[in-house]
């Protein structure tokens, strides 16, 4: 793979800083069933969930955003954000 768990998830953090300023958590495994990584986001017991082609992994870490990921993050920041009676 050539990095670690955390360091897709800090680099997830890095390219999509709407999940800190709303406090969004992020859980990654990897499945080898599917070769993607499962990305659990979290917030106050609520959860959503994406999986993460591995070959677009790999384009995160080497800074490319990918643009099915940052439509998931926009929607389920504000999915969560909804269910919390935050907005």
């Amino acid at each position: 793979m050539g990095y670690t768990q955390v360091g897709l998830e800090d680099k997830l953090y890095e390219m999509y800083p709407e999940l800190m300023a709303h406090k969004i958590a992020l859980r990654l495994s990897f499945d080898d069933e599917r070769n993607a990584w499962v990305i659990r986001f979290e917030k106050n017991g609520h959860s959503r969930f994406a999986f993460l082609d591995k070959a677009d992994a790999d384009a995160c870490m080497d800074g490319f955003q990918c643009i099915y990921l940052g439509t998931l993050v926009d929607q389920y920041v504000s999915d969560l954000e909804k269910e919390l009676g935050i907005v």
